[in-house]
């Protein structure tokens, strides 16, 4: 075993571990993840581990020993990423195309380390695992009214409490993707009161030690003057705020993550399509107000359906974001559209993922995929932004 890995392991395999995630899997079809947790059965330390295989779950409790060479073999053989969350350690391990482990670990401060009595519990009947801690106070989350000064979860403000573990949980996953041996440049389109900005870089820099620079981007001045007051307050140096359009921005010339929650309308096509420009390895996109493709379609055989207003425009929206994630894959992504628990409270909670393949499809796969979408708009009569904008 990795040496390192073989000492990451020895550190936290006992009851100050909360838990592991091994994730990231290198076939589709497989297990899509695995967790472990620590268990008391009969005051004995056992590793409780819980296998996701489709819509099935199975678990199983082993010993540490066993648990041990089990985690070896997943990063060999069928995943690329481990986390590790410990009372004092936290570690994330990732493994290469060709079995070379890389392990990157960060001791917690005593004050932020997590209360091993109140928050990890040795039993079956566990709580939500969020990756922001309830209990543990973030000074982010104080200051925009989620954490109270002890670390409690205002009650009015629980929904969004979770919504923001929700994103990062969709930022774990995407983990991998992202460079480990230079400077990470994220962009943040139309961050609004960016409590999700402020929680990426917490989790990507304060929690998991990685070099990051993010640029958050909104409209109103007001909001951009008081997240700047707080990022400098709180000491985030890499963290900055501009007031700009999404369509006219051209402060940069490459991102590695581009994020867009709740651009109006077309706002998100020229989000993505600066993230496609940019060549960035990760794109998060919760889209809003897809009114474009509501104005533009025009299909007589889909009339019984469009007469009714209110499914035209669910239908519209639904077309909108998948035109889009095609419009990903023929660019050379991995893109999925996921169920994400939307900010507003509206029926909009679609999250585009799309992941920039290492290499791209040949050439024509791709002109395959674009006939198939040229087919598809001339059948509706529609004419995407986001198409236009790729010269599609």
């Amino acid at each position: 075993m990795d040496e390192k890995l073989a000492g990451l392991l020895e550190s936290t395999l006992n009851k100050g571990l909360y838990q592991i995630i091994i994730s990231n899997p290198r076939r589709s079809g497989g297990d899509s993840k695995v967790k472990i947790r620590p268990v008391l059965l009969k005051d004995e330390l056992m590793f409780q581990e819980t296998i996701y295989n489709g819509t099935k779950v199975f678990h199983r409790n082993c010993e540490c020993r066993e648990i041990t060479s089990d985690i070896e073999k997943y990063l060999l053989n069928d995943f690329k990423q481990c986390e590790i969350e410990h009372t004092d350690i936290r570690g994330i391990v990732f493994s290469s195309k060709k079995g070379k482990i890389t392990v990157k670990t960060k001791r917690l401060s005593e004050e932020n380390k997590i209360n091993n009595t109140q928050k990890f519990s040795l039993s079956h009947n566990r709580v939500k695992n969020y990756i922001l801690k309830e209990g543990t106070p973030i000074p982010f989350l104080i200051e925009l009214g989620v954490q109270s000064e002890d670390g409690k979860i205002i009650h009015s403000k629980y929904d969004k409490y979770k919504q923001i573990n929700r994103f990062l949980e969709f930022i774990e996953d995407v983990l991998p993707a992202l460079p480990k041996d230079r400077e990470v440049q994220i962009v943040d389109f139309g961050c609004g009161k960016s409590y999700l900005t402020f929680a990426i870089y917490y989790y990507l820099h304060e929690l998991m030690g990685l070099d990051v620079a993010i640029t958050g981007l909104d409209l109103k001045e007001d909001v951009i003057a008081h997240c700047n007051e707080l990022s400098s307050k709180y000491g985030y140096e890499k963290l900055k705020f501009i007031r700009g359009d999404i369509a006219e921005y051209e402060g940069l010339t490459q991102a590695d993550m581009v994020v867009t929650l709740h651009a109006c309308d077309t706002a998100t096509d020229y989000a993505l399509e600066k993230a496609v420009r940019w060549q960035s390895k990760v794109i998060l996109s919760v889209p809003c107000c897809q009114h474009e493709i509501n104005k533009q379609i025009d299909c007589e055989q889909m009339q019984p359906l469009l007469q009714y207003g209110i499914i035209k425009e669910r239908i519209s929206a639904l077309i909108t974001d998948a035109m889009r994630a095609n419009l990903l894959k023929a660019e050379g992504y991995d893109t999925d559209l996921l169920e994400f628990i939307d900010m507003e409270h509206t029926p909009k909670n679609i999250l585009i993922r799309a992941v920039k393949k290492d290499k791209a499809d040949e050439s024509e796969r791709k002109e395959e995929e674009l006939r198939k979408i040229s087919e598809l708009m001339e059948f509706m009569n529609i004419e995407p932004t986001l198409g236009k904008l790729l010269g599609r």
